[in-house]
Protein backbone atom coordinates (compact mmCIF):
# COMPACT_ATOMS: atom_id res chain seq x y z
CA UNK A 1 0.00 0.00 0.00
CA UNK A 2 1.54 3.07 -0.56
CA UNK A 3 1.85 6.00 1.98
CA UNK A 4 0.36 9.24 0.92
CA UNK A 5 2.36 11.14 3.69
CA UNK A 6 5.50 10.86 1.43
CA UNK A 7 5.57 13.33 -2.07
CA UNK A 8 8.69 12.67 -4.38
CA UNK A 9 9.93 16.13 -5.81
CA UNK A 10 11.72 15.73 -9.69
CA UNK A 11 13.82 18.83 -9.62
CA UNK A 12 16.03 19.38 -13.31
CA UNK A 13 19.75 20.51 -12.70
CA UNK A 14 22.41 21.46 -14.76
CA UNK A 15 21.76 20.57 -18.72
CA UNK A 16 20.02 17.43 -18.24
CA UNK A 17 20.20 15.82 -14.60
CA UNK A 18 17.91 15.85 -11.92
CA UNK A 19 18.07 15.29 -8.11
CA UNK A 20 15.16 14.55 -5.52
CA UNK A 21 13.35 16.07 -2.48
CA UNK A 22 11.77 12.82 -0.82
CA UNK A 23 9.00 14.54 1.38
CA UNK A 24 7.53 12.47 4.30
CA UNK A 25 4.50 14.90 5.89
CA UNK A 26 3.84 12.53 8.60
CA UNK A 27 6.98 12.68 10.17
CA UNK A 28 7.70 16.15 9.01
CA UNK A 29 10.84 15.61 7.51
CA UNK A 30 12.37 15.25 3.99
CA UNK A 31 15.63 13.82 2.49
CA UNK A 32 17.79 14.14 -0.90
CA UNK A 33 18.93 11.58 -3.44
CA UNK A 34 21.77 13.02 -5.21
CA UNK A 35 23.43 16.60 -5.60
CA UNK A 36 24.05 17.60 -8.79
CA UNK A 37 23.46 21.24 -8.06
CA UNK A 38 22.33 23.12 -5.00
CA UNK A 39 19.96 25.38 -6.15
CA UNK A 40 17.55 23.83 -7.12
CA UNK A 41 17.35 21.82 -3.84
CA UNK A 42 18.05 25.04 -1.44
CA UNK A 43 14.86 26.21 -3.53
CA UNK A 44 12.25 23.64 -3.11
CA UNK A 45 13.46 23.08 0.46
CA UNK A 46 12.98 26.55 1.58
CA UNK A 47 9.53 26.06 -0.28
CA UNK A 48 8.37 23.09 1.40
CA UNK A 49 10.03 24.53 4.82
CA UNK A 50 11.10 21.22 6.18
CA UNK A 51 14.37 19.41 7.89
CA UNK A 52 16.16 17.54 5.43
CA UNK A 53 17.70 14.82 7.56
CA UNK A 54 19.14 12.54 4.88
CA UNK A 55 21.09 12.74 1.40
CA UNK A 56 21.38 9.55 -0.56
CA UNK A 57 24.34 9.39 -2.92
CA UNK A 58 23.75 6.84 -5.39
CA UNK A 59 27.27 7.13 -7.10
CA UNK A 60 30.84 9.50 -7.61
CA UNK A 61 30.31 10.72 -10.77
CA UNK A 62 30.89 14.44 -10.62
CA UNK A 63 27.21 15.49 -11.81
CA UNK A 64 25.38 13.83 -8.82
CA UNK A 65 27.67 14.79 -6.06
CA UNK A 66 29.30 18.23 -6.81
CA UNK A 67 26.22 20.61 -5.25
CA UNK A 68 27.14 18.56 -1.89
CA UNK A 69 29.37 21.27 -0.39
CA UNK A 70 26.71 24.70 -1.15
CA UNK A 71 23.49 21.93 -0.06
CA UNK A 72 24.99 21.34 3.22
CA UNK A 73 25.91 25.21 3.90
CA UNK A 74 22.68 26.31 3.11
CA UNK A 75 21.17 23.62 5.49
CA UNK A 76 23.39 24.36 8.04
CA UNK A 77 23.43 28.32 7.24
CA UNK A 78 20.80 30.12 5.85
CA UNK A 79 18.12 27.45 6.23
CA UNK A 80 18.93 27.04 10.05
CA UNK A 81 19.12 23.08 10.21
CA UNK A 82 20.83 20.96 11.96
CA UNK A 83 23.50 18.77 9.34
CA UNK A 84 21.92 16.41 7.32
CA UNK A 85 23.48 12.81 7.05
CA UNK A 86 25.12 11.85 4.03
CA UNK A 87 24.67 8.25 2.95
CA UNK A 88 26.71 5.88 -0.05
CA UNK A 89 28.08 2.88 -0.76
CA UNK A 90 31.09 1.60 1.49
CA UNK A 91 32.73 0.31 -1.64
CA UNK A 92 33.13 3.72 -3.18
CA UNK A 93 33.90 5.41 -0.25
CA UNK A 94 37.07 6.39 -0.93
CA UNK A 95 35.59 8.30 -4.18
CA UNK A 96 32.54 9.84 -2.94
CA UNK A 97 32.38 12.75 -0.44
CA UNK A 98 32.84 12.31 3.12
CA UNK A 99 29.73 9.65 4.44
CA UNK A 100 28.17 9.87 7.87
CA UNK A 101 26.52 6.23 6.97
CA UNK A 102 28.31 3.82 4.44
CA UNK A 103 26.03 0.79 3.54
CA UNK A 104 26.45 -2.37 1.60
CA UNK A 105 24.46 -3.97 -1.13
CA UNK A 106 21.16 -5.75 0.92
CA UNK A 107 21.36 -3.56 3.96
CA UNK A 108 18.34 -1.67 4.74
CA UNK A 109 18.18 2.03 6.04
CA UNK A 110 15.35 4.98 7.06
CA UNK A 111 15.59 7.92 5.18
CA UNK A 112 13.24 10.87 6.87
CA UNK A 113 11.26 8.00 8.40
CA UNK A 114 10.78 5.75 5.42
CA UNK A 115 12.51 2.26 5.18
CA UNK A 116 14.40 1.59 2.15
CA UNK A 117 16.48 -1.21 0.19
CA UNK A 118 19.61 -1.27 -1.54
CA UNK A 119 20.94 -2.51 -4.65
CA UNK A 120 24.41 -2.78 -6.35
CA UNK A 121 23.49 -1.77 -9.98
CA UNK A 122 27.37 -1.74 -11.32
CA UNK A 123 28.21 -1.53 -14.76
CA UNK A 124 27.92 2.24 -15.54
CA UNK A 125 30.36 2.77 -12.34
CA UNK A 126 31.49 -0.26 -9.81
CA UNK A 127 29.65 0.60 -6.53
CA UNK A 128 26.22 2.51 -7.96
CA UNK A 129 23.74 1.82 -5.55
CA UNK A 130 20.03 2.05 -6.29
CA UNK A 131 17.49 2.86 -3.64
CA UNK A 132 13.94 1.03 -3.47
CA UNK A 133 11.57 3.16 -1.00
CA UNK A 134 8.56 0.03 -1.38
CA UNK A 135 6.02 2.31 0.55
CA UNK A 136 6.33 5.04 -1.79
CA UNK A 137 6.61 2.74 -5.16
CA UNK A 138 9.61 4.17 -5.85
CA UNK A 139 12.99 3.14 -6.81
CA UNK A 140 15.94 5.56 -7.11
CA UNK A 141 18.17 4.46 -10.18
CA UNK A 142 20.17 7.23 -11.34
CA UNK A 143 22.88 6.14 -14.23
CA UNK A 144 21.49 2.55 -13.86
CA UNK A 145 17.96 1.92 -15.24
CA UNK A 146 17.02 5.18 -16.95
CA UNK A 147 13.78 6.12 -18.94
CA UNK A 148 13.75 3.84 -22.13
CA UNK A 149 17.69 3.20 -21.53
CA UNK A 150 20.22 2.48 -18.98
CA UNK A 151 24.02 4.27 -18.38
CA UNK A 152 27.09 3.79 -20.49
CA UNK A 153 29.32 1.24 -19.24
CA UNK A 154 31.87 3.22 -18.00
CA UNK A 155 33.79 0.92 -15.17
CA UNK A 156 31.56 -2.47 -15.51
CA UNK A 157 30.85 -4.99 -18.04
CA UNK A 158 27.81 -5.81 -20.09
CA UNK A 159 27.19 -8.55 -17.45
CA UNK A 160 27.23 -6.61 -14.37
CA UNK A 161 24.68 -4.48 -15.76
CA UNK A 162 22.37 -6.93 -17.32
CA UNK A 163 22.70 -8.51 -13.39
CA UNK A 164 21.85 -5.50 -12.18
CA UNK A 165 18.99 -4.57 -14.50
CA UNK A 166 17.54 -8.32 -14.05
CA UNK A 167 17.50 -7.10 -10.16
CA UNK A 168 15.37 -3.81 -10.82
CA UNK A 169 12.93 -5.47 -13.44
CA UNK A 170 12.05 -8.35 -10.80
CA UNK A 171 10.53 -5.16 -8.23
CA UNK A 172 7.10 -4.10 -8.76
CA UNK A 173 5.73 -3.04 -11.72
CA UNK A 174 3.96 -0.50 -10.47
CA UNK A 175 7.10 0.48 -9.04
CA UNK A 176 8.22 4.47 -10.35
CA UNK A 177 11.25 4.31 -12.09
CA UNK A 178 13.49 7.82 -10.87
CA UNK A 179 16.34 7.94 -13.27
CA UNK A 180 18.86 10.75 -13.14
CA UNK A 181 18.83 12.27 -16.51
CA UNK A 182 16.58 13.74 -19.43
CA UNK A 183 18.04 11.80 -21.95
CA UNK A 184 14.47 9.69 -22.85
CA UNK A 185 14.02 11.39 -25.95
CA UNK A 186 17.19 10.37 -27.17
CA UNK A 187 16.73 6.85 -25.70
CA UNK A 188 13.52 7.08 -27.72
CA UNK A 189 15.06 7.24 -31.17
CA UNK A 190 17.43 4.98 -30.45
CA UNK A 191 14.98 1.93 -29.45
CA UNK A 192 12.98 2.59 -32.61
CA UNK A 193 16.21 2.58 -34.59
CA UNK A 194 16.41 -1.11 -33.29
CA UNK A 195 13.27 -2.38 -36.39
CA UNK A 196 11.02 -3.97 -33.54
CA UNK A 197 7.29 -4.13 -34.45
CA UNK A 198 6.43 -2.94 -31.20
CA UNK A 199 3.10 -0.81 -31.11
CA UNK A 200 4.32 0.26 -26.91
CA UNK A 201 7.46 1.84 -27.91
CA UNK A 202 5.35 3.71 -30.68
CA UNK A 203 2.95 5.00 -28.12
CA UNK A 204 5.71 6.15 -25.98
CA UNK A 205 7.50 7.76 -28.80
CA UNK A 206 4.37 9.67 -28.91
CA UNK A 207 4.17 10.61 -25.64
CA UNK A 208 7.68 11.90 -25.27
CA UNK A 209 7.72 14.03 -27.92
CA UNK A 210 4.31 15.71 -26.80
CA UNK A 211 5.77 16.10 -22.96
CA UNK A 212 9.14 17.19 -24.41
CA UNK A 213 7.53 19.85 -26.78
CA UNK A 214 5.56 21.04 -23.65
CA UNK A 215 8.39 21.02 -21.33
CA UNK A 216 7.39 18.42 -18.99
CA UNK A 217 9.98 16.03 -17.41
CA UNK A 218 9.60 12.32 -18.76
CA UNK A 219 10.85 11.29 -15.59
CA UNK A 220 9.79 9.32 -13.26
CA UNK A 221 8.49 6.20 -15.69
CA UNK A 222 6.73 3.30 -14.60
CA UNK A 223 8.62 0.01 -14.29
CA UNK A 224 5.61 -1.86 -15.93
CA UNK A 225 6.44 0.63 -19.11
CA UNK A 226 9.97 0.22 -18.88
CA UNK A 227 9.38 -3.35 -19.35
CA UNK A 228 7.26 -2.75 -22.34
CA UNK A 229 9.75 -0.61 -24.40
CA UNK A 230 13.40 -0.20 -22.60
CA UNK A 231 15.58 -2.46 -24.87
CA UNK A 232 17.85 -2.63 -22.32
CA UNK A 233 15.20 -4.34 -20.24
CA UNK A 234 14.05 -6.60 -23.07
CA UNK A 235 17.41 -8.85 -24.06
CA UNK A 236 15.81 -11.83 -23.32
CA UNK A 237 12.41 -10.89 -25.38
CA UNK A 238 12.43 -13.18 -28.55
CA UNK A 239 11.14 -10.04 -30.75
CA UNK A 240 13.92 -7.87 -29.73
CA UNK A 241 16.93 -10.63 -30.46
CA UNK A 242 14.70 -11.29 -33.58
CA UNK A 243 14.85 -7.44 -34.71
CA UNK A 244 18.59 -7.33 -33.59
CA UNK A 245 19.59 -10.34 -35.79
CA UNK A 246 20.36 -12.47 -32.92
CA UNK A 247 17.44 -15.08 -32.45
CA UNK A 248 19.83 -17.11 -31.00
CA UNK A 249 21.71 -15.47 -28.56
CA UNK A 250 22.01 -15.42 -25.04
CA UNK A 251 20.27 -12.38 -23.46
CA UNK A 252 23.77 -11.32 -21.88
CA UNK A 253 24.98 -11.27 -25.70
CA UNK A 254 22.19 -9.63 -26.99
CA UNK A 255 22.45 -6.38 -24.02
CA UNK A 256 26.15 -6.39 -25.02
CA UNK A 257 25.56 -6.07 -28.87
CA UNK A 258 22.13 -2.81 -28.06
CA UNK A 259 24.87 -1.22 -25.23
CA UNK A 260 27.63 -1.19 -27.67
CA UNK A 261 24.93 -0.31 -30.66
CA UNK A 262 23.65 2.28 -28.08
CA UNK A 263 27.66 4.07 -27.68
CA UNK A 264 27.60 4.65 -31.85
CA UNK A 265 24.44 6.14 -32.16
Amino acid sequence: MVNSSITIHTLPCLSDNYAYVVHNSAAGTAAVVDVPEAGPLVAKISELNVPVTDIFLTHHHWDHIDGLPDLQAALTGPLGQAPAQVIGAKADADRLPTLDQAINPGDRLTLCGIDGEIYDVSGHTLGHLALHLPSANALFTADSLMAMGCGRLFEGSAAQMWHSLQQLRALPQNTWVYSGHEYTASNMAFTQSLGEDNPAINARAAQITKDRAAGRPTVPSLLALEMQTNPFLRADDPALKTAVGMPEGTAERVFAEIRARKDKF
